[in-house]
């Protein structure tokens, strides 16, 4: 009998010590330790290069293009014609207006004259003076509604860009032509009104383009708008250029403004956070250990406090990681 319940206790001891081993034993896992480096803490925006000095010229009527007068490239001047539009039909009211105009003001003075010998009544004379200045001020108007189908440059500058050419439709607010000066240049961006307040003047701020993908360009904060678009909840800010920029007018640019910068701090891989702690390894366990998190970035960040320079971390804890498991440092990979 005691032979038998000996053979019986040996396979549950084994079943018992096999399922303690499989539960108790250490986790495998990526570790690491904290490294000192430089943090940079950014506003992020997109922008457009645009040049300081320039202005559109669009018509303010619909007309056909019957000349364009300046190409790109062209230095002009301030009032010099650019394009002109078909004004037959406001050159035809303007005219008919003149007409009538002169027809009430010979009449008026016909109407004086008579009143001035009693033949005529005084109110027929206001009322042809009145007649006389609807018609001198429906003139004036389209007189002035005919310079606006002659288009010219409200600046001194070059031609940037012009769109449109001789016998194509016109419209209202549609820009023809770009003039200004090519140097210098500025960057526009917008930037959420939740971070407006942390963009300063002065401060630098990195811009990355598609033509460049491996340059970071320098910039600095050069104008920030008074109001804010309350749509958009965005704020304009403009950002001055260096003369010698790589940056032609017209691209769009990735906008980063500094706002916070530490030479030295202590940094983790980001992968090592999980819901604001990370999980630190002491006597081969990992302990759950909340910290004060800095600057976030794509691949690192900034650990303020709650974490020693010394200690070892979790590199990428796996979800459902209990406090206090057993932990083992796992090989890293071939050629890593």
């Amino acid at each position: 009998m005691k032979l038998k319940t000996l053979l019986v206790l040996v396979p549950v001891l084994a079943g018992v010590a096999f399922l303690a081993y499989w539960v108790l034993r250490p986790v495998p896992l990526a570790m690491t330790k904290p490294e000192r480096g430089p943090a940079i803490e950014a506003v992020y925006a997109t922008g457009t290069v645009e040049p300081v000095r320039w202005a559109k010229v669009a018509p303010t009527v619909t007309g056909r293009i019957i000349s364009m007068a300046a190409q790109e490239g062209d230095r002009v001047a301030a009032g010099q014609v650019l394009a002109r539009l078909d004004a037959g039909e406001a050159q035809a009211r303007v005219s008919e207006l003149a007409a009538r105009e002169k027809f009430l003001k010979d009449d008026a003075e016909r109407i004086r004259a008579l009143a001035a010998r009693e033949v005529a009544s005084r109110q027929s004379s206001e009322k042809v003076q009145s007649d006389l200045n609807q018609a001198e001020a429906a003139r004036q108007a389209a007189q002035r509604r005919l310079s606006e189908y002659t288009l010219t440059a409200p600046q001194a500058g070059l031609i940037l860009r012009r769109d449109g050419e001789p016998g194509e439709v016109a419209q209202p607010g549609q820009v023809l032509f770009w003039v200004g000066e090519p140097r210098p240049l500025r960057v526009q961006a917008e930037i959420d009104e939740e971070d407006i307040a942390r963009v300063k003047l002065g401060q630098t701020a990195w811009l990355k383009a598609d033509a460049y993908p491996s340059e970071a360009l320098e910039s600095k904060v050069a104008d920030i708008t008074p109001k804010g678009d309350p749509v958009n909840k965005t704020y304009r800010v403009r950002l001055a250029l260096p003369d010698d920029t790589k940056l032609l007018i017209g691209m769009t640019v990735e906008v980063n403004v500094v706002v916070r910068q530490v030479a030295s701090t202590l940094l983790v891989p980001a992968s090592a956070l999980a819901e604001g702690r990370i999980f630190v390894v002491r006597g081969g366990h990992a302990y759950r250990t909340p910290v004060k998190v800095g600057v976030v970035g794509d691949s690192r960040i900034e650990i303020v406090s709650g974490l020693a320079e010394d200690e070892v971390i979790v590199r990428r804890p796996p979800p459902g990681l209990a406090d206090g498991t057993r932990v083992v440092a796992a090989p890293e990979p071939s050629g890593k």
